[in-house]
């Protein structure tokens, strides 16, 4: 009996292990695509293929494919995926086909997405540039004569729109002709706290999407709202606990990972939000913000040379950037290098004039190694900027 309990949980941690392999695979061929380097997707999830038979993974290797020009064996991959999860490699076959040429295949497996669980927005699909080729034909017009939406799914994506772009008066016209259309309805409700967020609602908007979450736990577009409302709301513990809400989903969105570091950065659990980043970064290595958000907490935990590497690393890669070195003047400005600081803070100045706060802290060094009438520079030109703060230094060290 014991043996069978033995051989029972190594087949329960393997099939967990696997199915948590598939999730890293995922979003390593994702970011390997992203980066223009589709045949490492094609080869890590080959390979992958061959630990674990998933839906996914085909759809993954099929984008990869299709990234390459490989449509033939794009169309392998969408169809194994859809004999495996049925729909989920319609939209994929419905893109390769469009960029083919051949509008009528296209839209009969746009088709076949639009009645599945797979199913896009109009917004998705309509700035999808994998259609281009066939928005002008006689096809596409005349599918998009069907109703595929229905009235209350159209008005929420223009909803979604008018919040986004903050046209708050816009989205309350809307909202008003919802609610007296479909009182009650969750997508309303949705509606509502967006609107209630673009406003500055902030708290009305965070009780909405709370209890959305709770009574569709596994609805990503709530926990996405969710998410970055607790974030606006200065409660990054909920936010982090929301962010792992979706990474349990695997949605194959590394900048999860990175959202949630951020919180972790915030709440002071350093540890995790390093483990959080180190992730990210084994995905995309060279990103900006990653990278400078790397740095920030190792800095602030007190190791200022790994955080150094970090910020090192990123001017290297983005020299560009002012932010870089701004980053890393506030790295010396911690251990008071103020030499050092001052030479960043005037790169970053070099790239970008108009920083106020660089002006402040560029003359705040200049002060701590004796060059006060150069600094007194530096502040009225803070000042200037409209950094009220520089009036108090002003104050003490430019008038005599």
């Amino acid at each position: 009996m014991r043996r069978i309990n033995n051989i029972f949980f190594l087949l329960l941690i393997t099939g967990l292990l696997s199915g948590q392999d598939t999730y890293d695979n995922l979003l390593k061929a994702k970011a390997l695509r992203n980066s223009g380097k589709p045949d490492q997707a094609v080869v890590l999830i080959t390979s992958a293929l061959k630990v674990n038979i998933d839906s996914r993974l085909f759809s993954e290797r099929g984008e990869a494919f299709s990234s390459s020009g490989e449509y033939s064996q794009a169309i392998i991959d969408f169809n194994s995926a859809n004999k495996l999860t049925p729909g989920s490699g319609e939209y994929g076959l419905a893109r390769i086909y469009a960029q083919k040429g051949d509008p009528a295949t296209s839209l009969y497996h746009l088709e076949l997405t639009m009645k599945s669980i797979f199913r896009k927005s109009s917004k998705e699909v309509m700035l999808d540039p994998a259609f281009q080729k066939i928005e002008n034909t006689p096809e596409w017009r005349k599918f998009w004569k069907n109703e595929w939406y229905t009235d209350l799914e159209e008005k929420i994506s223009e909803v979604e729109f008018y919040a986004s772009a903050n046209k708050v008066s816009e989205a309350e016209g809307l909202l008003s002709e919802l609610t007296r259309n479909y009182s009650g309805n969750n997508e309303v409700l949705y509606a509502g706290a967006l609107v209630n967020f673009a406003s500055g609602k902030i708290l009305d908007a965070l009780k909405t999407f709370i209890s959305l979450s709770e009574y569709d736990p596994a609805n990503q577009k709530y926990l996405r709202a969710l998410a970055k409302t607790q974030v606006a709301a200065s409660n990054p513990s909920g936010a982090s606990v929301t962010y792992s809400k979706l990474i349990s989903l695997e949605i194959p969105d590394a900048d999860l990972f990175l959202r949630r570091a951020e919180c972790y950065r915030k709440t002071g659990e350093d540890a995790k939000s390093r483990k959080d980043i180190e992730k990210y970064l084994s995905y995309y290595p060279e990103n900006k913000y990653a990278l400078s958000l790397a740095g920030k907490v190792e800095s602030a935990s007190g190791n200022v040379l790994k955080g150094l590497e970090y910020f090192n690393l990123n001017i290297k890669l983005h020299p560009s950037d002012p932010e870089c070195y701004i980053d890393r003047a506030n790295a010396y400005f911690i251990t008071k290098s103020f030499n050092w600081a001052i030479n960043d803070f005037s790169m970053a100045l070099d790239l970008d004039a108009e920083n106020s706060e660089t002006w402040l802290n560029k003359g705040i060094s200049l002060v701590n190694i004796g060059k006060t009438e150069d600094a007194c520079h530096d502040f009225r030109a803070s000042l200037k900027l409209g950094n009220k703060r520089a009036v108090d230094y002003i104050s003490k060290y430019c008038i005599k």
